[in-house]
């Protein structure tokens, strides 16, 4: 009774969550310059407003608040620009709020000419623990009527905030940062078959850290990459949900990793994610655009640490994957006429996951354009021969759910592999 009682909760959360009519997916990528380009460094500071002791900060890692304003009594406009132009419609924002004495205070965020509100609010009183905002506490303006994409966003919106000398956090999605993933590297790296290495370094310095999960001779492969646009976290916890799946103690998952190596790159734009960026890296590129000419040091080091293991294990990469967030779940899959390393693998295991998940039925968008390569499932196939695909998660996909998908997409996975050896 109690399996039934928790299945019947789960196709209830399917349907809470899943978004009608179905999203149809991206218009084809075209090739754009990936040379450096200037960005704008964000001041980071506390914003005092001294006669109402209230106080705004942006002075942490993935704070994202340019500038803000007192309008009326316990009323305030924030406003969010981006890192340069022209840009993705994904304004990211995060900051701390906190007063001397308990009120409640009326926020809205604003965006510059062009830009809209994408990402619902998250709220933390730790930085650790996110929740999304109550709806009475959230208001949208001059919101669009589509169903996806910028034309269903509003123009700004309004928050009503609780504040005290606690700190408040708020942010676009729940706060990931380097700190945050070196974390998780470190706790899934103490597993006697789990190792990191750094690949290489950010445009700002910062470490590019590759995650190897089972033997580093075996000489069959498959590359995991995530969070190349920083605020699409949804992708980030859905990718970690896949990855401990394949590195925990299932049976399957032993006998997998004694057949396969995983490779994966958790943060492939750490200076994005930590500078608050809604897109770019510090070279102001679209790493998801560079995949071609590899002008930027994160796309470059993933290449050349591809092309190093196909050579000291004169192995081969079966599967590559690429996590993402976006307006709805979907998956940007390879047309069936293209054959990898391992045909067929990509179908029929999103078929297998259809059918693992009751009242599931996966968004799946095939490409036959797969030269120039541009993005990372293009390269993967064109310069490896892997099996590719980008996975990508709605900016609201519930949280359980997005878990889920990347559990059982791990286990599926895992099964269908060793079955075509």
């Amino acid at each position: 009774m109690k399996n039934i009682f928790l299945l019947f909760a789960f196709i209830i959360t399917l349907n809470i969550y899943s978004q009608k009519p179905v999203f149809k997916g991206q218009e084809p990528i075209e090739q754009v310059s990936t040379v450096s380009k200037p960005v704008q460094i964000q001041w980071k500071g506390i914003f005092p407003f001294e006669n109402d002791s209230v106080y705004f900060s942006n002075d942490f890692e993935g704070a994202r608040l340019n500038g803000i304003i007192k309008d009326y009594d316990s009323t305030y406009t924030a406003l969010i620009t981006s890192e340069n132009t022209p840009i993705n419609v994904s304004p990211w924002y995060a900051f701390k709020v906190w007063s001397k004495h308990k009120k409640q205070i009326y926020l809205t965020l604003t965006y510059g000419e062009g830009y809209k509100h994408r990402y619902y609010p998250k709220l933390s009183n730790d930085g650790l623990h996110w929740t999304s905002m109550d709806s009475t506490d959230y208001v949208e303006f001059e919101k669009g009527d589509k169903n996806f994409g910028p034309g269903s966003l509003p123009l700004k919106v309004q928050m009503k905030l609780s504040i005290n000398p606690d700190t408040l956090w708020v942010s676009a999605q729940e706060l990931q940062t380097s700190k945050h993933v070196k974390k998780w590297v470190e706790a899934l790296s103490e597993k006697p078959f789990v190792s990191n290495q750094q690949i290489g370094l950010s445009r700002e310095g910062r470490p590019l850290t590759a995650l190897t999960i089972g033997k580093e001779k075996t000489a069959r492969m498959l590359i995991v990459i995530s969070r190349q646009h920083p605020p699409e976290v949804t992708g980030y916890l859905a990718m970690k949900a896949f990855v401990e799946t394949i590195s925990s103690n299932l049976k399957l998952a032993k006998k997998f990793r004694k057949k396969f190596t995983v490779y994966v790159v958790p943060l492939m734009n750490p200076d994005g994610v930590d500078n608050g960026y809604w897109r770019h890296n510090a070279g102001g590129i679209d790493l998801n655009r560079d995949w071609t000419f590899f002008n930027q040091p994160e796309t470059l080091a993933v290449s050349e640490f591809i092309k190093e293991r196909e050579k000291k294990t004169n192995g081969k990469f079966y599967f590559g994957i690429d996590f993402h967030s976006t307006w709805d779940d979907i998956y940007y899959t390879i047309a069936d006429s293209f054959k990898g390393n391992m045909p067929g693998l990509v179908p029929e295991w999103l078929e297998n996951v259809k059918m693992a998940i009751p009242g599931y039925n996966p968004n799946i968008s095939p490409s036959d354009k797969m030269e120039p390569a541009i993005i990372s499932r293009n390269y993967f196939y064109v310069s490896h021969g892997m099996e590719a695909l980008v996975f990508e998660v709605g900016d609201n996909t519930n949280r359980d759910f997005l878990k889920k998908k990347g559990q059982t997409s791990a286990i599926e996975l895992m099964k269908l592999m060793l079955s075509r050896l």
